[in-house]
């Protein structure tokens, strides 16, 4: 045993790897926690979606949620099975059947048979569900020249190319 502890005492330590803190801060800051790119993220989409919400109720669309644009962003206009919609949104197959009742309640979608498979079946946008999604595209352009006016547009287009540039891999 004492053999084994002179052995690994011989091996030079290991470091860990050190991070540069802003000044002032010390090792034990918790601002990591507010300040990573995936709460700055997260913190911004919630900004710009709650502006399109905003809009939506403005122009007579009211009582939708962030968790019911996280759906219809993933609805394909030719329409979309309920499990790809889960997937593509990262929730749960019961989740996405709540939030499809929901946005059924309020005419936005519906669901028809799928003719490949009786199983199944598929979401679709109703009438209604495309003036809503042109309302959709109306507030989010809006949301998008207010971040533009709020970043500039030099900015702006480096953040969208720069998102596009990482969701892509």
């Amino acid at each position: 045993m004492e053999n084994t502890l002179a052995k690994k005492s011989a091996r030079p330590a290991r470091r860990r790897a050190r991070t540069t803190l802003p000044a002032g801060e010390h090792h034990d800051s918790q601002s990591w926690r507010k300040h990573n790119i995936g709460r700055l993220l997260n913190n911004a989409i919630t900004r710009f979606e709650s502006r399109i919400l905003q809009q939506m109720d403005e122009a007579g669309y009211s009582g939708f949620s962030l968790s019911h644009i996280t759906i219809t962003r993933n609805l394909d206009i030719e329409g979309t099975r309920a499990t790809d919609l889960a997937k593509r949104a990262g929730i749960t197959k019961q989740s996405v059947g709540e939030l499809i009742a929901q946005l059924e309640a309020g005419g936005v979608v519906e669901r028809k048979p799928d003719p490949n498979d009786k199983r199944s079946r598929i979401v679709f946008f109703t009438p209604l569900g495309i003036e809503w999604l042109n309302a959709f595209r109306t507030a989010l352009q809006q949301a998008e020249a207010e971040m533009e006016e709020e970043l500039g547009l030099q900015r702006l287009k480096q953040l969208k190319q720069a998102l596009a540039d990482y969701g892509e891999t």
